[in-house]
């Protein structure tokens, strides 16, 4: 097998034309240049130089290996500066997964904020059910997951990047008598017929932990799948809901929004990475624009 560092030293010597200022280039002297040569032509089974007056000229195969010692070169010149970009963060690849309604709010403006920033940095975006992403952090299929809840703190090697705390509002027919409140506390809502805006999971469990806070629990009437229907319902008097403030996108026409308080409901939303990743600069510059656009 021939070694790339002695080809490096005979293209050295070829450039320069003598084996002695080859030497002074590299900083050897011209017997350790000259016997890495002779190793060389043992490994190549022929000679690569040959001499012409005070100085040498390559061979056949020494000017052969000598073009393959430049293209090495070349390709060793381009991978640094590669690697210079990427642990700069001028380049690399992040794979992250998201749930909806972080999707518009906070995504969307991230990558937006990245692109102009570091354009040539890759993100592939994956929406995911919150449940649990985080076996896609914890094995490195995924840079980055949004996650709600403290429920990630229970997986070992994720490591929890608090992003924002993010409100649920009551949702009431627009006839409701409490619609004419600016902000309701949630034990008001006690005695309501509740339409389900949530699937189990952490989203549910803040909802039905400030219910308990407030000493009951919501008696539901009908479940949906995602706030747009939920609003739906609630619109035709089925009852009342919660939505959080980034569910609000789009409202109904036929439906009013009210703050809560004593206690207000709240999810808390975190960006999960690995624990033992290495430093990525193109993943800490995505946390940062995460947290720009949490207001952060």
């Amino acid at each position: 097998m021939l070694d790339v560092r002695r080809m490096q030293m005979l293209r050295a010597v070829v450039s320069s034309g003598s084996v002695t200022a080859a030497a002074a280039r590299l900083g050897y002297t011209p017997s350790a240049i000259s016997q890495q040569v002779a190793a060389l032509e043992k490994e190549a089974g022929t000679e690569l130089l040959e001499r012409v007056g005070r100085g040498v000229r390559p061979t056949a195969a020494g000017l052969l290996l000598t073009e393959h010692a430049d293209a090495i070169a070349r390709q060793v010149g381009e991978a640094e500066t590669a690697l210079a970009d990427l642990l700069a963060g001028r380049t690399g690849r992040l794979s992250v997964r998201y749930f909806a309604t972080a999707g518009a709010a906070l995504v969307a403006p991230a990558v937006a904020r990245l692109r102009t920033e570091h354009p040539r940095v890759q993100i592939e975006l994956k929406l995911i059910d919150p449940e649990d992403p985080l076996p896609d952090v914890r094995e490195g299929r995924a840079d980055l997951a949004l996650v709600v809840g403290p429920q990630a703190a229970a997986h070992e090697g994720v490591r929890l990047l608090h992003l924002l705390d993010d409100p649920y509002l009551a949702v009431l027919p627009k006839g409701h008598p409490l619609a004419t409140r600016r902000t309701l506390e949630l034990a008001e809502l006690a005695e309501e017929p509740w339409v389900g805006s949530e699937w189990p999971g952490p989203c549910l469990d803040a909802q039905l932990a400030a219910c308990e806070a407030a000493g009951f629990r919501p008696r539901f009437v009908v479940d949906s799948e995602d706030y747009v229907t939920a609003q739906g319902f609630v619109a035709a008097g089925l009852g009342v809901t919660l939505i959080p403030r980034l569910g609000l996108g789009g409202r109904h026409p036929d439906v009013v929004v009210r703050q809560l308080r004593a206690p207000e409901p709240t999810r808390s939303i975190h960006a999960a990475v690995r624990e033992t990743a290495p430093p990525q600069p193109a993943l800490e510059a995505f946390v940062e624009a995460l947290r720009v656009a949490a207001g952060g």
